[in-house]
């Protein structure tokens, strides 16, 4: 039996198929991913355009859907060029290192599998595996690592340029991250605490209540506010519109990837459309019950699963391009305040308050009165934050006064 959550290569039966059945399901895993990101920004720039009353991609292919692959293309006949004043390996290393923890991060994805009357585990070819690559014990914080990892390479791409504004750009993109990963890490941990497991296997199953396909969601069970802080962060994480101020053009001409070019600068682009997919893909997983949706019609029991998993995530992508298109960019003291001042203490807040209601049900408290008392107590800390806030800004005012007439 093969089992994709086996981390060490000691478990492996050598003498079988397993060694070739992880190599065939890294392969699947790693085409679908990109042919995703091909689909993702055409269906973005259609998007956008529709959204925008202008045309978009339309000459390549059947509705511009080539016009990606054309793009492609032309980017790998473009001539490659390196600063003079760059850090070489850096500068070659760096978009590697945004590239390959999107992958990483996909890959302990559950796609598919019936978590309903099963493990979610699914049989092909007479072996028995779970449709994702791996499921690590500690899948969740992979998933922290490798999010973390791949702003390096925006870190790197930027110091490495040898230029003033790329390194602008990274300078932004670590003061972001510090800021952001923060209520990233906090919204996750509320996710924990209700699923009780880091294994992404584990927590899709933790979210089904047997055929009710809703009710047992962590966005409903949470109460949204993880969700909607998780949904946020994220948006930050991947340095996209409105939190895309690591490549504002107006004021960095291009930001961190301004001195690439040809290949290079392709890997930055599709880093970062599968970053989109692959977040997509960990909402949906966290939140939103992964594969799991009704059984339509019993003689494709296996394909349902993997059909609600992909319509979850298009939302979702749908979601981030929505954002791009309709909100501004936030200056950069608005960015540092909505991270720092807002979503780290709700969502630390809210976070003691569904610990308090967990210890509350073992213990046997009244969550009648628990409840209220957490949330008036979330209220009055939200108002002495928000004083001690503008309490602050009215004595940096005055004293800008004082100083400068």
């Amino acid at each position: 039996m093969i089992l994709a959550q086996q981390p060490y290569l000691e478990d492996f039966d050598w003498s079988s198929w397993e060694p070739l059945f992880i190599v065939v399901k890294v392969v699947l895993i790693f085409t679908m991913l990109l042919v995703s990101v091909l689909l993702m920004v055409w269906f973005e720039r259609k998007v956008v355009s529709d959204m925008q009353n202008r045309i978009g991609p339309n000459v390549a292919g059947p509705w511009g859907i080539l016009q990606t692959l054309a793009d492609g293309i032309k980017l790998f006949f473009k001539e490659d060029l390196i600063p003079d004043n760059a850090d070489r390996a850096v500068f070659k290393l760096a978009p590697y290192l945004s590239l390959i923890p999107a992958f990483l991060m996909f890959s302990i994805v559950p796609i598919g599998g019936n978590f309903v009357d099963g493990d979610g585990t699914v049989e092909i070819f007479g072996q028995t595996t779970y449709l994702q690559l791996v499921d690590p014990p500690m899948g969740i914080l992979l998933f922290l690592a490798m999010s973390g990892l791949g702003i390096y390479g925006v870190m790197l791409a930027g110091w490495s340029s040898g230029s003033k504004y790329p390194l602008l750009g990274s300078v932004r993109a670590s003061a972001q991250m510090v800021s952001y990963e923060a209520a990233l890490g906090l919204s996750l941990a509320a996710v924990l605490l209700t699923s009780g497991s880091l294994s992404t296997n584990e927590i899709v199953a933790s979210q089904i209540g047997g055929r009710a396909y809703v009710g047992g969601w962590n966005v409903f069970s949470l109460g949204f506010i993880p969700f909607i802080v998780f949904l946020i962060a994220g948006t930050a994480e991947l340095n996209r519109p409105p939190f895309d101020l690591v490549e504002a053009e107006q004021e960095l001409v291009g930001g961190f990837h301004t001195e690439y070019s040809s290949l290079r600068f392709s890997l930055f682009f599709l880093a970062e459309f599968m970053n989109v997919v692959t977040m997509s893909a960990i909402i949906v997983t966290l939140f939103f019950g992964g594969p799991h949706g009704p059984i339509l019609w019993d003689g494709v029991d296996w394909l349902w699963p993997i059909l609600w998993f992909f319509l979850k995530v298009l939302a979702f992508l749908f979601t981030f391009v929505w954002f791009r298109a309709t909100l501004p960019r936030l200056r950069y003291d608005q960015l540092m305040d909505l991270g720092w001042k807002l979503l780290i203490p709700f969502s630390l807040g809210w976070f003691l308050l569904l610990a308090a209601i967990r210890i509350g049900r073992n213990e046997d408290w009244n969550l009648a009165i628990v409840i209220p008392v957490g949330l008036v107590a979330i209220l009055a800390g939200a108002m002495l934050l928000a004083a001690a806030v503008r309490s602050a800004r009215l004595a940096r005012l005055e004293s800008d006064v004082l100083e400068y007439g």
